[in-house]
């Protein structure tokens, strides 16, 4: 077993993947692999009643007013892995971001709904019941809901469907005025045509107006080595967070880069950018800051470490 813990998260890793499905955890009834190791620390009050450990968990974590926890089971890793979300109240970086949405009319619900799949890059049912406490066709209204207005991408994945973050979700600022979400049609549904992500092909002007140097172009403008260009192709929105961090690492060779820009790059939120990779490669001497002598400068940048300063 192996327990990592981000600024955001705390993710347990298991090999092995779970023999019931994710959407039946918390249910009554267990599936063990060793009937006899479970029965002996039953007996010996080592463990608790069978099959009630996510029940509990997800208790204890409602009791605290934390997020509820994650699940993902991967038969062809053969790993299981629960994430514990931080969240138990929202900070002003979180109220800042819901106002880009304010038009949506989001309820308390909705509205933690997206910063989980913000958080994490996906939400699915299960998860959202556990935030709603509403019954699966309930759940679908509300996932509909989020998708129509542009702000959930659906995806099927063999007999379950997820959604992840649209670039409208996780880049709010990089709207035009005139585009914002009160653009529906009289009822009430969002215009498909603008909603559609394949129509945009170039960083948003706010970005390309913030940076004056022709050395810190965006990349769209300025094109990376094709294989490196192929790896973030290749990228899915749950990669394990160390594949991530090696492309950042080329792409920080290459020249300095904004948390916007690798937001842009990588398709996932600046705040999700930097307390997933970048604040645990910068402890770790991976990277080191463009502009060490004022933190929150807006141009500040990331740049790997020089090998003369290890010297």
């Amino acid at each position: 077993m192996q327990v990592i813990r981000y600024s955001n998260r705390l993710e347990i890793h298991n090999p092995g993947f779970s023999l019931k499905s994710v959407e039946e955890l918390g249910r009554p009834g267990s599936r063990s692999r060793n009937p006899t190791i479970v029965s002996v620390l039953h007996e010996t009050k080592e463990a608790e009643t069978k099959g009630s450990g996510i029940r509990v968990m997800r208790q204890y974590m409602k009791d605290a007013h934390l997020s509820p926890p994650s699940f993902e089971s991967n038969y062809d890793e053969n790993q299981f892995v629960a994430t514990l979300l931080f969240h138990h109240f929202l900070d002003c970086e979180d109220i800042e971001w819901l106002f880009h949405f304010k038009d949506a009319n989001l309820s308390e619900d909705e509205a933690r709904i997206l910063i989980h799949a913000r958080e994490m890059n996906w939400v699915n049912n299960a998860i959202c019941r556990d935030y709603t406490r509403l019954d699966t066709p309930g759940v679908s209204g509300i996932l509909k809901k989020l998708r129509n207005l542009g702000l959930l991408k659906q995806h099927s994945h063999a007999s379950a469907t997820y959604y992840t973050p649209t670039k409208r979700l996780l880049h709010p600022d990089a709207e035009s005025p005139e585009n914002g979400l009160k653009d529906v049609l009289p009822g009430g549904q969002p215009t498909l045509d603008f909603f559609d992500e394949e129509r945009s092909g170039s960083l948003p002007t706010k970005i390309d107006t913030e940076i004056h140097d022709a050395d810190l172009l965006p990349t769209k403008l300025n094109p990376l080595p094709a294989q490196l260009e192929q790896r973030i192709q290749r990228l899915g929105k749950r990669s394990v967070p160390g594949n991530v961090q090696v492309i950042i690492a080329q792409l920080c060779e290459i020249r300095p880069y904004t948390r916007s820009e690798l937001s842009l790059i990588l398709d996932r939120s600046p705040k999700y950018i930097y307390q997933t990779y970048l604040k645990s490669m910068l402890r770790d001497g991976i990277l080191e800051l463009l502009i060490p002598e004022s933190l929150s400068s807006p141009k500040q940048a990331y740049r790997v470490r020089s090998r003369e300063d290890e010297e």
